[in-house]
């Protein structure tokens, strides 16, 4: 089992930056490939990015490319979300996952879950 603790969100100015942080704690995080996901009342969760277990693949979804970077320390347990030029329709619950399983693309199934972190933009 994992344990999942996401940290870094907060209220950010359009245009401006926040980095999320996902601490891992239990069962080998450094051999699993890890996402990020966020949630907002009118669309649900959505899957925006994901990184496999080395570090050396990732994926975005559109909406967050070029704007985005995920990374992750497998030294350090910890996954990384760097969020730039934010919109205020970035606002959301962002979440991290481990993968249980991931085309490398779009579809993802996350199986551990963190708390969330709350993400707010104002325009």
């Amino acid at each position: 089992q994992v344990q999942l603790a996401e940290s870094g969100g907060g209220l950010v100015q359009a245009g401006g930056t926040l980095r999320l942080s996902c601490a891992a704690s239990g069962r080998a995080f450094s051999s699993r490939n890890m996402g990020w996901f966020r949630r907002t009342p009118g669309k649900g969760r959505e899957f925006l990015a994901g990184i496999n277990w080395p570090g050396t693949n990732t994926f975005y979804v559109d909406s967050v490319k070029g704007r985005f970077t995920i990374s992750r320390d497998n030294a350090k347990n910890t996954l990384y979300l760097q969020m730039n030029s934010l919109k205020p329709e970035d606002a959301a619950v962002y979440y991290c996952a481990t993968l249980t399983s991931w085309n490398g693309g779009s579809r993802a199934t996350g199986a551990y879950w963190g708390q969330g972190t709350q993400v707010t933009v104002s325009s």
